[in-house]
């Protein structure tokens, strides 16, 4: 997927859309993860779609929940949620950085790997 230390660096078109692909796959990722969020608050606390879209983006966002859940079925789906969600905020925050970082390391050749 990312080229290697002896091949040239990318062009700024080809790396636009490369950053673009990660992007796009970091919201597709968010999305679905919001939409979860959403439907477990839903179905468990009986939250309307508002509220259960504020929870489920500020638990994605990594700011933590803002109503407590109040049934016992709905606390363990926020916990388990929670855990979900630092994960995913940790992996999309991975997925945007990957192309930046490895450009930077690439451009400067920063790699231990000598390569083929």
């Amino acid at each position: 997927m990312y080229e290697r230390r002896r091949h040239p660096v990318l062009s700024r078109t080809a790396f636009a859309w490369r950053l673009a692909r990660h992007v796009a796959l970091a919201g597709c990722l968010m999305a679905l993860s919001l939409v979860v969020g959403m439907v477990g608050y839903g179905h468990y606390e009986h939250w309307g779609w508002r509220q259960a879209f504020l929870n489920s983006a500020m638990l994605l966002g990594g700011m933590g929940p803002v109503h407590p859940p109040v049934t016992e079925a709905g606390q363990v789906f926020s916990g388990l949620y929670a855990l979900y969600a630092g994960l995913v905020f940790i992996l999309v925050a991975g997925l945007l950085l990957a192309p930046l970082v490895h450009r930077l390391l690439h451009h400067f050749h920063w790699e231990d790997d000598p390569g083929p």
